[in-house]
C-alpha cells in the first residue's frame, strides 16, 4: 500500500471511533494553539513596545540629571540639579545634533469654559516637536518668538484637548492653566498610548513662560536630543558626554547626569522578548507532550485491538513493515489533525488578544511551521513504538487471539 492509501486507511479507522480519536488529539490541539497564540501575542506585544519607544522621537538620545548624595543619604535618579539651560545651549551646537530640546515639568489644572482636567505642562523650545516626533493636527507650534517672549501660549496634546471638549475650531481661544490666562496655539497630532505614560496627555508651553510661572531655578529636568542620522549616534553621545564631563568637571564614575538612546531601551526590550518566547514556548509544548503520550497510549490499546486483524494482514501476505507504516500513519493523523485544529484556533486567539490589547494581529510564519513539525515529530516519537509492537506480533499468534 502507498502512502495515500495508507491516509485513507487511517482516516477511516479514526472516523470509526470519532470520540476517542478527538479526546486523543485534544492535548496536540492545546498545545499548537498554545504556542502560537502565546508566542504570537508576546511578538505582538513587542512591537507595540517597539513602535512606542520609536514614537518617542527619531534617532532620540535622553540627557537627564543623575542623583544627588547628602551625607550618607542617596537620592534618587535624576534628584540632581545640575543640567541646566546653558548646558543644552552648549549641546545644540555640537555636529550631528539635527533638534535639541530641554524640558521644565510641572502638573497643572487646565480649564476651558465648564470642563477641566489635571495634566502634565512642559515647558520647552521649539525643537521638542521634531526631537520628540510630534505634528501639529491644527493651528501651530510654540516658536522662538513666544520663548523669547516668555508668551503665555499653549500647544494641547490631543488626549488633553479631546477632554476638554476642543478641536480645530478653538484655535486662538483663551484656555486657563493653573489660574493663568494662555492662548491656545495648537493641537497636536495624537501618538496612541493610555495611562500614565500617555503621550498625548500635555501641555507643552515655552520654556521661559513655565519658568515665570510654574518652575523656578536654573535647572532642566531632561534636555531631549535628536541625531540626524542613525549612524552618528556613537559620536554625538560621546560629544555630549565629553562636553558636559568638561563643563561640569566630573569624570567616568562620578558623572552627574545620565544619557539614554533608543538602541538601549530596543535592546532590552528584545532581550525580555527572547526571554518570554522562549518560556512560554517551553510551557505550552509540556501540552504537545502530554498529547504525545496519549496518541501513545491509544496506539497501544489500538494495536490490542486490531491484533486478529494483523493477523490476517500479515496472513495474506502484509509484511512487517507494511503494519508498521499503517500504525505509524495513523499516529501522524492524529497528531496533523489535531495540529492543524490548533493552529485554527491559535491563530483565531492571536487576533482576538491583539485587538483587545490593540497592537493588532501579528503572525509569525516561523512559529506556525514550528508548531505544525513540532506537533508531527511528537506523533513520530510516540507513534513508534506502537507500530513496532505491531508490526513484530507472530501472524499465528495473532489469529488465535480473541
Amino acid at each position: 500500500m502507498n502512502a495515500v492509501e495508507l491516509f485513507r486507511l487511517a482516516i477511516s479507522r479514526l472516523s470509526t471511533n470519532r470520540v476517542r480519536a478527538v479526546l486523543t488529539m485534544l492535548g496536540i490541539i492545546i498545545g499548537v494553539a498554545s504556542v502560537v497564540a502565546l508566542v504570537n501575542s508576546v511578538e505582538g506585544a513587542t512591537s507595540g513596545v517597539t513602535a512606542r519607544l520609536s514614537s518617542l522621537g527619531t534617532n532620540l538620545l535622553t540627557v537627564n540629571p543623575g542623583r544627588v548624595t547628602t551625607g550618607f543619604t542617596r537620592g534618587g535618579a535624576g534628584s540632581a540639579t545640575t543640567l541646566t539651560l546653558s548646558d543644552a545651549t552648549v549641546l545644540g551646537a555640537i555636529p550631528g545634533v539635527a533638534a535639541l530640546a530641554p524640558e521644565v515639568q510641572s502638573q497643572g489644572l487646565v480649564v476651558v469654559g465648564n470642563k477641566n482636567t489635571t495634566t502634565t505642562v512642559i515647558g520647552t523650545t521649539p525643537g521638542y516637536a521634531v526631537a520628540r516626533a510630534y505634528s501639529i493636527w491644527q493651528g501651530t507650534f510654540i516658536n522662538d518668538a513666544s520663548v523669547d517672549g516668555s508668551l503665555r501660549v499653549a500647544v494641547l496634546g490631543a488626549t488633553t484637548a479631546d477632554d476638554l471638549g476642543l478641536d480645530g475650531t478653538n484655535i486662538g481661544t483663551e484656555i486657563s492653566i493653573a489660574g493663568f490666562p494662555f492662548r491656545l496655539a495648537g493641537i497636536l497630532q495624537p501618538k496612541g498610548g493610555s495611562g500614565a505614560i500617555s503621550a498625548d496627555d500635555l501641555v507643552i508651553i515655552p520654556i521661559s513662560t513655565a519658568r515665570n510661572y510654574f518652575v523656578a531655578g536654573s535647572s532642566v529636568r531632561t534636555v531631549a536630543i535628536s541625531v540626524a542620522s542613525a549612524e552618528q549616534i556613537g559620536a554625538v553621545k560621546t560629544a555630549v558626554t565629553d562636553t558636559l564631563r568638561l563643563r561640569h568637571g566630573t569624570t567616568v564614575g562620578t558623572d552627574d547626569f545620565t544619557i539614554q538612546d533608543q538602541a538601549q531601551l530596543l535592546t532590552t526590550a528584545s532581550s525580555v522578548n527572547d526571554l518570554l518566547t522562549a518560556l512560554l514556548a517551553g510551557i505550552a509544548s509540556i501540552s504537545l507532550l502530554v498529547g504525545g503520550i496519549g496518541i501513545m497510549n491509544i496506539m497501544l490499546v489500538s494495536v490490542r485491538e486490531r491484533t486478529r486483524e494483523i493477523g490476517i494482514r500479515k496472513a495474506v501476505g502484509a509484511r512487517g513493515r507494511d503494519i508498521l507504516a499503517q500504525f505509524l500513519i495513523e499516529a501522524l493523523t492524529i497528531s496533523l489533525v489535531g495540529g492543524i485544529i490548533g493552529l485554527v484556533i491559535g491563530l483565531a486567539a492571536t487576533a482576538i488578544i491583539g485587538l483587545v490589547a490593540g497592537w493588532g494581529t501579528h503572525v509569525n510564519p516561523v512559529i506556525v511551521l514550528v508548531a505544525i513539525g513540532f506537533s508531527l515529530i511528537v506523533g513520530v516519537i510516540f507513534g513508534v513504538w506502537p507500530a513496532r509492537q505491531a508490526a513484530r506480533l507472530d501472524p499465528i499468534t495473532a489469529l488465535r487471539y480473541e
